[in-house]
């Protein structure tokens, strides 16, 4: 599976797309997968994804693969372009982002 990312287009949190996100324009969408909101119809997901410390959210709907890791507080990147009110995915553009192993614990070792 080759995956390309175009190197002009910065990650932008959901708080940064509300400001400013041209309808029709394509972003990279990087936040945390907010609890409870994922739900499954076929090939098609939703969910909202919020600023990893915030409260900021914006909604997805998702056609394609989803990763096995794909989860409840995930950490993810997807290319959506907003419609409206809501963010649709690319196809087969969401990716999670492994959690980090470092932590506030491994830290206090």
């Amino acid at each position: 599976v080759y995956t390309s990312f175009n190197a002009s287009s910065e990650a932008k949190t959901p708080s940064q797309l509300l400001q400013n996100a041209e309808s029709g324009r394509s972003y990279q969408l990087t936040g945390k997968v907010v609890p409870g909101s994922i739900n499954r119809d076929g090939d098609v997901t939703t969910f909202e994804v919020r600023d990893r410390a915030g409260t900021a959210k914006v909604p997805v709907k998702y056609e394609g693969a989803v990763p096995d890791p794909f989860r409840d507080g995930r950490e993810v990147i997807v290319t959506v372009r907003r419609t409206g009110v809501q963010y649709v995915g690319e196809r087969d553009s969401l990716i999670t982002k492994c959690p980090s192993k470092f932590t506030d614990e491994s830290a206090k070792s």
